[in-house]
């Protein structure tokens, strides 16, 4: 896939939501006027980005509870995310599920999670249908360096490979789960080295260059679609936020974070490139930010006004099995 001018302005435009997402949920939250534990995924928008700006609408996503930068890659919109954080009926999910079950099948979210590698084996049955039905689909999970641990995260790629699914298996490694670093829990320096144990395809991508991010996932979708099986994609990235808004960071060296963000922060990085190599213009980019902060600023005004779910409805869309 060619990234033309017009698809680097759309790449860099859904990271700049991202960003002013979050920075907004967490001057909302500090202002108390979102209650609720939110995850924030700036610092990490290239991955999502990156990985997303290959998929369409054959396409499905699961996601972790640091899931809004997902949920607006794969294209849910944003006022109906912001009400739905304000817990309002207009929410995508009718302000019924928060942030951490955002889902939206119209837009092929199969939704945030709060459960730790539970999206990974839902990723694996959307692309166990694709495989099925033919669609030409890929399912692609999305999840934390902590969920390689996890049961589900070995069944599903061991499926997943013997079964030669149309799957690609994202792992965001920020350094930390919660408030433990990776390499206290994680005895590989490389968690793209695990999947040398099911025989699968791996990559290990610069999780804060959306271009390597986007090389790496455009040749791993490639080859799902091709019927060559799942691939296991590292990305080596960095939170900027804490575990939650308002975690106080004592656990993480403060110039630690300082660094990151000012060497590599991805959005600069991806200005700085695509500026200097002539693909965009600069005066541009300032056009989105301010397209941007507009858009947020509204979806804030309208989900402020929104109604409150209405109590006859607690049992609309809860769906149990006996």
């Amino acid at each position: 896939m060619q990234l033309t001018r017009e698809r680097l302005l759309d790449a860099y435009r859904k990271m700049r939501t991202i960003r002013s997402f979050e920075e907004k949920l967490q001057e909302l939250v500090l202002a108390g006027k979102m209650a609720g534990f939110l995850h924030l995924y700036a610092g990490e928008e290239a991955v999502a980005v990156g990985v997303c700006a290959h998929l369409g609408a054959r396409d499905w996503v699961a996601s972790t509870h640091r899931g809004h930068g997902h949920c607006i890659a794969k294209g849910v919109g944003v006022a109906g995310m912001m009400a739905e954080l304000f817990g309002r009926r207009t929410g995508v999910c009718k302000g019924k599920g928060g942030s951490m079950h955002i889902a939206d099948m119209d837009a092929g979210m199969l939704g945030a999670n709060g459960i730790v590698g539970a999206g990974i084996p839902l990723a694996t049955g959307a692309a166990l249908t694709a495989k099925l039905k033919k669609t030409g689909g890929v399912g692609v999970a999305f999840f934390g360096d902590g969920a390689s641990n996890q049961g589900q995260f070995h069944e599903s790629l061991n499926m997943a490979q013997n079964w030669k699914l149309p799957a690609l298996y994202v792992v965001e490694n920020n350094g930390w789960g919660e408030f433990t670093p990776t390499e206290f829990v994680v005895p590989v320096s490389d968690i793209a080295e695990r999947a040398r144990s099911y025989a699968m395809h791996a990559a290990i991508a610069d999780g804060m260059d959306f271009f390597d991010v986007f090389e790496k996932a455009g040749e791993a979708i490639e080859r799902a679609r091709r019927g060559d099986g799942p691939t296991l994609l590292e990305c080596k990235t960095y939170r900027f936020s804490g575990h939650y808004v308002g975690d106080t960071l004592a656990y993480r060296p403060k110039e630690e974070a300082e660094a990151w963000k000012q060497r590599r922060d991805p959005l600069e990085r991806f200005e700085r490139r695509a500026v200097e190599a002539g693909l965009v213009d600069a005066d541009d980019l300032r056009a989105i930010d301010g397209e941007v902060a507009a858009q947020l600023d509204a979806a804030v005004r309208a989900a402020e006004a929104a109604p409150l779910p209405d109590v006859a409805d607690v049992l609309t869309d809860v769906y149990v099995s006996g």
